[in-house]
């Protein structure tokens, strides 16, 4: 298993290959004069695989119009993206920095601070063994970003990459730190109490000390899965090399200096009434009535998930925690194609046994919503007479072993963070900074 002790750094990337591949880059920004302060024009990290509410955000130039169009047909919300994206730039909203970088950024929330670097990373396939994926893509989520992204030729959020660097204050850390020292490029607050604060490095001496400390180590996929799928895909379409489309936007945090925070991703299951899956679920888990507030009912699921698969389910006002499945079922449902820690999986058994076997759910956007939040989770569930799947979130070393293995977990399995505030930098395909090559 990976070793994730403090004080290590993660393996180097298979031999043959080269490893990460860091580029500076001329970031796409806004204006703050021209858009009344870069709070207003964020948004929280947009989910493709939560329906759309139909409502534009209120304000004109919030980055939500990009990422998230509002529109009666997929053609229709590309186009609007498209043109929402040039009229932008032409008004001045929007503007391209004046020279190559590599970004520093930083969000901080009371005692938590996170930093990382954001640049143009050289694309590589899961096979090489350098970029590691750990969960499966939702096909249609793919096809509409890779739509979205080759109609507006830009990245419009990173992909935050997580690696484990070694500790100390040396190398690349030093230039980094360093950057932080001067004046930032931006400083916002968003709504979610986060603080941000975004500073360039631009001296070619510096971007090839970062460049080189990152190109050591191999990378997972934190956050953005259904994004770097769409950089290969669209890679994979273009007919000249090299070209901007053999690099992605990304965000990369060194974790042995700032962990990121693990956390599960909720199932709301709309279609089925919490009294039918407790009918449907019978003795094949046991199943405890928890009538208690949702703090100590998360608690009861740490507890019950330490010592084997738990859920929590909710939606009559009261929580049900099913744990102990019966093993005969395991051994029926579950796939024997995979390892025996896959199959451990809470995720694994979620939706090979729970909802393609018990409760015959099909893992759709109609059928099944996925919520970060858990209190939302059961507020929805009690207001529509659904089910929601509450779950305790999986161990990081677990994540990295499996990525290590080649081996994908279920999708939506986890929730690393915080995720960078999408606004505050995008990437123009239509502007390739001269390769190092």
């Amino acid at each position: 298993m990976l070793d994730l002790l403090p004080g290590k750094d993660d393996p180097a990337p298979p031999s043959g290959t080269r490893g990460l591949r860091l580029l500076p880059l001329r970031g796409v920004r806004y204006v703050p004069e021209e858009v009344g302060g870069l709070a207003a024009v964020t948004s929280p990290p947009l989910d493709g695989v939560v329906p759309r509410d139909g409502q534009a955000p209120a304000h004109p130039y919030n980055i939500a119009r990009l990422i998230l169009p509002q529109a009666d047909t997929a053609e229709a919300r590309r186009r609007q993206a498209s043109g929402t994206l040039r009229a932008w730039l032409a008004e001045g909203v929007l503007a391209s920095d004046a020279e190559p970088a590599l970004y520093v950024y930083e969000q901080s929330r009371g005692a938590l601070v996170q930093r990382g670097v954001i640049g143009a990373l050289a694309l590589s396939p899961p096979e090489e063994g350098v970029v590691l994926p750990h969960e499966d893509v939702i096909v249609h989520v793919l096809e509409e970003r890779a739509a979205l992204v080759r109609a507006t030729a830009a990245h419009l959020e990173p992909v935050l990459l997580s690696y484990r660097g070694t500790v100390g204050p040396a190398g690349a850390t030093s230039v980094v730190e360093w950057a932080t020292a001067r004046p930032p490029l931006l400083v916002t607050t968003t709504e979610d109490g986060f603080h941000h604060r975004l500073w360039s490095i631009t001296d070619p001496a510096d971007v090839g000390e970062v460049a080189d400390h990152i190109a050591g180590h191999q990378a997972l996929i934190a956050d953005g899965h259904h994004r770097w799928a769409t950089y290969l895909r669209l890679q994979q379409e273009q007919t000249v090399t090299p070209s901007p489309w053999d690099y992605g936007l990304v965000l990369l945090v060194d974790t042995a200096l700032y962990p990121l925070q693990v956390n599960a991703i909720h199932r709301l299951l709309h279609r089925l009434p919490l009294s039918e899956a407790l009918a449907a679920v019978g003795d094949s888990f046991r199943v405890r009535r928890l009538d208690t507030s949702l703090a100590p009912a998360m608690a009861a699921l740490e507890e019950a998930a330490s010592t084997g698969n738990a859920f929590l389910l909710a939606g009559d006002g009261s929580y049900h925690l099913l744990d102990s499945p019966d093993p005969a079922l395991l051994a029926r449902t579950m796939r024997q194609d995979r390892p025996a820690d896959w199959r451990a999986l809470d995720a694994a058994v979620l939706h090979e046994t729970l909802l393609a076997q018990v409760w015959r759910i099909p893992d759709a956007a109609d059928s099944i919503a996925y919520i970060h939040d858990a209190e939302a989770a059961v507020a929805q569930a009690e207001l529509h007479d659904a089910t929601a799947v509450l779950m305790h979130p999986v161990r990081e070393e677990v994540v990295h072993d499996l990525a290590r293995r080649g081996v994908t977990m279920p999708r939506k399995s986890t929730s690393f963070g915080p995720k960078p505030a999408p606004g505050l930098i995008l990437r123009s395909l239509e502007d390739m900074c001269p390769s190092p090559e």
